[in-house]
């Protein structure tokens, strides 16, 4: 049986993903991955998000890996929720990186608008990957995400936000948990076949 083709969509956060971000270092190296545009990365309204997501998920020619950091896994859980069946099944899996706890306290105001916090479990293959020293997340917190959207979940000890700022440029080590993702994918669908 051959290994399904997927194509890998980026989901930035707030402030998008500078060019030394491992996202933008994965679009490049992944082949065929493309990029969610969002228009004011700065203000973000999470209508604007998920609408943007699922327009980029439509667009996509093959099935589609989201590879999502940050407010980025709060958007793909916020369109999961409300995604048609047709869209939906255009998603094999999601790889959530780091993502924000926008309940949290001392949660920046531009990203308020995206609470609450969706409890829905996600209905494609998923894996958190969080850090025990993230300052966007408690370890309680992203553990709680994993676990109400069904994603398996990974905590690094301190590695920050796993973005430019905790040193994290290409992040060459992610891939392992975007092959274990793979991994979850043809597992998932040899369940359903």
């Amino acid at each position: 049986m051959t290994r399904p083709a997927f194509a890998s969509l980026i989901v930035p956060g707030w402030q998008g993903s500078p060019d030394d971000h491992w996202q933008s270092h994965w679009q490049h190296c992944l082949p065929g991955a493309a990029r969610v545009e969002q228009r004011d990365w700065l203000n973000p309204r999470r209508d604007d998000w998920v609408q943007a997501l699922d327009e980029a998920i439509g667009a996509c020619r093959q099935p589609s890996v989201l590879i999502a950091h940050s407010l980025g896994c709060v958007t793909v859980a916020h369109w999961a929720a409300q995604a048609t069946p047709e869209r939906l099944a255009r998603v094999r899996g999601a790889l959530l990186v780091a993502p924000a706890d926008v309940e949290r306290p001392n949660c920046p105001a531009p990203l308020q608008d995206f609470a609450p916090l969706p409890r829905q479990a996600l209905p494609f293959a998923s894996l958190l990957v969080a850090s025990d020293n993230d300052p966007a997340a408690s370890p309680a917190r992203a553990l709680q995400m994993a676990a109400d959207w069904q994603a398996e979940p990974v905590l690094l000890a301190g590695v920050g936000h796993i973005n430019v700022k905790s040193g994290h440029h290409h992040w060459e080590e992610g891939f392992t948990w975007l092959y274990r993702l793979h991994a979850l994918i043809e597992a998932r669908t040899r369940r359903i076949a």
